[in-house]
């Protein structure tokens, strides 16, 4: 096989690949419940990508604590009982609710909402007429400072939208203002310091055999080595993952489980060259006897992962349908 046949193919791979984790996300998010599903939407401007992958993989019982710990995250000033910062989101959202009402969508999912929300009020605002050149009326101009941003609404009809112009003549410059403008809002969207990488997993579980009297398979997991914390012991670069997986029925009842520790040893070269891999665990599964198949068959029964990164006390659970 040729180099480049070879890079075709690892390229389909990595998109397969990338299509399935976005596929099982979708689906994860038409699950949630209706206060969940509230919760990811209302925080869409300024939710991390690693943040909403974790949060739809959490079991229902996980999630008001992610919640706790997403504005936790965001508190200016942990020391005082309110959070400015969620006050001052969520006061946004309703001031967008309230002025950008004439679009057929709340207010706070338009264009000029999104902006409002991210970067507030603007220090000054000019409104374009019905009248004049076509391609200018209808439109507002906000200025936070010098920086202008540009809405549009060719058809009058109140409908704004975040402007992106692409005219021959001033390609580069207004490629560069979409450029600067899409700096700004990943700038404002930046809503907590990050000092290392959340706490993450991912967990799959694949049966291999299954009659009346037992079932067999096995649990995957992949932790990627840049989200464990480790501490220095000499030379080497320690930790201990704390793996426990509870098999419940409809009902919750426990059917099934399995506690292991795992070390995790590295110097600081082997780390630096394991970048972007991970630590991979196979966990083997076996039930046995027609009491237990039976009941893990009757509803819905799911596979609680849950891992603990010893150092540092990071605990994770996660949630798979026994399928």
């Amino acid at each position: 096989m040729s180099k480049t046949v070879s890079k075709i193919v690892f390229l389909s791979l990595l998109t397969a690949i990338a299509l399935s984790a976005s596929c099982k996300l979708y689906n994860l998010e038409q699950k949630l419940s209706p206060e969940n599903a509230d919760f990811l939407s209302k925080v869409r401007y300024i939710v991390t990508r690693e943040e909403r992958k974790i949060f739809l993989e959490l079991p229902d019982s996980e999630k008001p604590k992610f919640i706790e710990e997403f504005w936790k995250r965001r508190d200016p000033d942990p020391d005082t009982e309110e959070n400015e910062f969620k006050i001052e989101y969520f006061n946004r959202i309703e001031l967008a609710t309230k002025q950008f009402a004439s679009e057929g969508i709340p207010g706070w999912l338009t264009d000029r909402g999104r902006i409002y929300i991210l970067f507030g009020p603007p220090t000054d605002k000019v409104t374009q007429p019905m009248g004049g050149d076509p391609s200018t009326r209808c439109g507002e101009i906000w200025y936070y400072g010098n920086f202008p941003v540009i809405f549009s609404d060719p058809t009058c009809t109140g409908s704004y939208k975040l402007v992106s112009y692409d005219l021959s003549g001033l390609r580069d410059i207004n490629l560069m203002y979409m450029h600067e403008l899409n700096l700004a809002q990943g700038e404002a969207q930046k809503t907590f310091k990050e000092e290392k990488r959340l706490f993450d997993f991912n967990a799959s579980l694949r049966l291999t055999a299954q009659d009346e009297q037992k079932i067999e398979g096995v649990v995957n997991l992949d932790v990627p080595y840049g989200r464990i914390w480790f501490k220095s012991e000499g030379k080497k670069m320690t930790t201990a993952l704390e793996v426990l997986l509870e098999l419940r029925d409809s009902k919750k009842e426990l059917v099934w489980d399995h506690k292991s520790a795992h070390q995790v040893v590295l110097d600081e070269s082997e780390l630096a060259e394991k970048g972007g891999k991970s630590f991979a665990l196979e966990i083997p599964l076996l039930i046995v006897g027609s009491q237990k198949v039976d009941q893990i068959r009757q509803g819905k029964s799911l596979l609680y992962v849950t891992l603990t990164n010893k150092t540092g006390n990071e605990v994770l659970t996660k949630a798979l349908e026994f399928k």
